[in-house]
């Protein structure tokens, strides 16, 4: 297996007052056929904020910054800091208009490159089957 691997950015986060989207670049356009029919879409960025050598090292944080929360390893918390600091959101979709997906909202910065995005489907996982620690 390789240890680099290449990932190119389809697109950018747009956020301008209240309207929030993603600008799909030309070449990536015929990828959104069909994005229409679902309400929303998992979103795959690149934290580009906190892609520093120190923050990729950062290994364990308290989870949502709170100090009341213990040291947890970040594989098991959404924090930014990470060694691939990937983002990861289920955003719903209001419009999609040309190459611009327009979206409720996202937790990424106005800039962040877009990765990839995937159709949202649910999970066939009931409530009972998923296991959460207590400062969720």
């Amino acid at each position: 297996m390789s240890a680099v691997f290449q990932i190119f950015p389809i697109g950018v986060v747009r956020k301008k007052e209240d309207v929030v989207w993603l600008e799909i670049f030309a070449q990536y356009s015929d990828a959104l056929l069909g994005l229409d029919g679902f309400s929303h879409i998992k979103v795959l960025y690149w934290l580009h904020g906190n892609d520093t050598p120190v923050k990729r090292g950062v290994l364990q944080v308290h989870p949502r910054n709170d100090k009341a929360n213990p040291l947890t390893g970040v594989f098991a918390t959404h924090s930014p800091l990470r060694p691939n600091p990937l983002g990861l959101t289920r955003c719903r979709i209001l419009a999609v208009d040309g190459n611009r997906i327009k979206i409720e909202e996202i937790d990424a910065f106005d800039g962040s490159p877009v990765i990839d995005i995937k159709c949202f489907i649910p999970s066939p996982l009931s409530e009972a089957e998923i296991r959460l620690p207590d400062w969720v």
